[in-house]
């Protein structure tokens, strides 16, 4: 360096240097560059698990709605604890949805899921219905008038992800734990095997090298089970269901599978622990290897963007990725009450991406309408196709003939790459 500040100069650089180094060294965790192995683990829960008994009576409602008009508006939840069922929230749609439907809605999936206790029992189970019209201010702001179009039902931020973890394009733990529980419950309806309670747990823990999932390091299995069952013969009952789910090769060791680690669990569902509706939000979506933005899905009808817009992103994610433009997609949308057009649309290929993604971004808001009726259009979503999603995973689902699991479709990857050409 030179000239008359050549020494003031070289010392600011100095300066500036021991700076940053002894930031380097002070905060190296969030300066280091990604891992390529690592232990990553999720956990999902059963249709039995108090929360998702909730899930399962909201969405029961919103689904009875929707069958009788399409065009309903419902925000309802439910508490649920020993003998004791409340519903509250708004609606708006026919009064045949009345309070004794809503209860005998509730009492049709309690039974479904299989709940025949003495402290939580589908026909002598208390239903208080506290359920009333949706609130008029809030109808004024998301209702079509004039020019204006439906506007979103609160504001937020949803986000969508893929990746080609696995055959359905999501994250490796969390579809294993789920698929655990499913099983699981299958063999409980169909009587093949005996002994299983409805309410249930899963946490899946997977090794990953080179950043790809290669066998699993331990998996947790909690299950209510009949009273007279050992903890050994539970293990037992569980152990080929895992054993099957997993990819040959991939079980953990024999210490590292714990099955009822505590040892009874005869009590359970909402007898043993109260349960809401939307408590199982990280379950619902990507088993927290993807950002989440707060809100839950069940009991809403679509024109709440926290559902309808997180069923769009995860739509646009697994459409890019299907369509080879990325290994991994992160989608992030962003709304205001009463506002149709989104604040922001942001995607993120965590670097395995195969075009600019700032293009992607003008690309996705060409091929799909992200207002909240372009949504609600594109994905057909006012439809009874609810209640089948409260357990197991929104994401990672395959479409139904129906119109169910829309937002899982592929049918989006031409329009993409159309945009982009």
């Amino acid at each position: 360096m030179t000239g008359d500040n050549g020494p003031a100069t070289k010392a600011t650089v100095l300066a500036a240097m021991t700076f940053v180094m002894a930031y380097a060294h002070d905060n190296w965790e969030s300066v280091q560059v990604p891992r390529s192995s690592y232990l990553f683990t999720s956990e999902s829960v059963s249709e039995g698990h108090p929360d998702k008994v909730c899930d399962r009576i909201s969405d029961a409602i919103v689904d009875a709605f929707f069958a009788a008009d399409p065009q309903s508006r419902v925000a309802v939840e439910t508490l649920t604890t020993t003998n004791r069922i409340v519903l509250a929230g708004e609606v708006r749609g026919p009064d045949t949805i009345d309070a004794a439907r809503m209860e005998a809605l509730a009492r049709g999936a309690v039974k479904a899921i299989g709940y025949e206790q003495e402290g939580f029992h589908w026909k002598t189970a208390n239903v208080d219905v506290y359920v009333h019209q949706q609130s008029a201010d809030i109808a004024v702001g998301v209702d079509a008038a004039g020019n204006k179009d439906e506007g979103a039902g609160d504001q937020g931020i949803m986000f969508g992800y893929a990746c080609r973890e696995t055959d359905v394009l999501m994250p490796a733990p969390i579809l294993f734990a789920h698929r655990i529980l499913k099983n699981m419950a299958e063999v409980r309806h169909s009587g093949s095997v005996k002994g299983f309670g409805p309410d249930a747990k899963s946490q899946v823990t997977l090794l990953y090298e080179n950043g790809k999932p290669v066998r699993a390091t331990s998996v947790v299995v909690s299950t209510q089970h009949d009273e007279g069952l050992s903890q050994a013969q539970v293990r037992e009952l569980v152990r080929p269901i895992v054993e099957d789910v997993l990819p040959k090769g991939w079980m953990c060791a024999e210490d590292d599978f714990y099955v009822n680690p505590t040892g009874r669990f005869v009590i359970g569902g909402p007898d043993g622990d109260a349960g809401l509706t939307g408590r199982k939000i990280i379950v619902d979506t990507y088993g927290g290897a993807a950002p989440h933005g707060g809100g839950a899905f069940s009991g809403k009808d679509p024109t709440k963007v926290d559902r309808s817009a997180a069923y769009a992103a995860r739509y646009l994610a697994k459409n890019v990725v299907a369509a080879n433009l990325a290994d991994r997609c992160t989608i992030q949308i962003s709304y205001a009450i009463g506002v149709s057009k989104p604040l922001s649309l942001y995607v993120d290929c965590h670097g395995t991406g195969t075009v600019d993604e700032a293009r992607l971004e003008r690309a996705l808001s060409e091929v799909m309408n992200l207002s909240p009726r372009g949504i609600r259009e594109h994905l057909q979503l006012n439809r009874p196709i609810y209640e089948r999603t409260a357990a197991y995973g929104h994401f990672g689902r395959e479409p139904d003939a129906d119109g169910g699991f829309s937002w899982e479709r592929l049918d989006l990857v031409d329009a993409i790459k159309g945009a982009l050409a």
